[in-house]
């Protein structure tokens, strides 16, 4: 149960500290733990925020062009969208893999 919260937490860090939270299970896991899923989750969740963040970033800058206002929204509501549901599968206890990022850390 405890490996569920965890995994919960990392999603929902997405809404309230979406860098730290993620590091620090990361420390968690690789010094106490040793949990190769949880390492490699909180890894993807920390890469995927990286990720949404250039992606909301560069569509801000795009709105002097009027193509950056419905990037922000597809953008922001991908950050919206893909927490809830790894929160959703987590609270079911399966894997899950952020799109974007899933790949480059296995």
């Amino acid at each position: 149960m405890e490996k569920i919260g965890l995994k919960v937490l990392v999603h929902a860090s997405a809404f309230f500290a979406p860098f730290l939270v993620p590091v620090i299970v990361f420390f968690v896991a690789m010094l106490v733990t040793d949990d190769q899923e949880l390492k490699k989750l909180s890894i993807q969740a920390l890469l995927f925020q990286l990720v949404m963040g250039a992606l909301i970033f560069a569509s801000t800058l795009l709105t002097a062009v009027l193509i950056g206002f419905p990037l922000l929204l597809l953008f922001g509501a991908i950050g919206i969208i893909v927490p809830i549901m790894a929160i959703i599968k987590a609270l079911k206890n399966e894997p899950y893999d952020y799109p974007i990022v899933g790949s480059w850390y296995q």
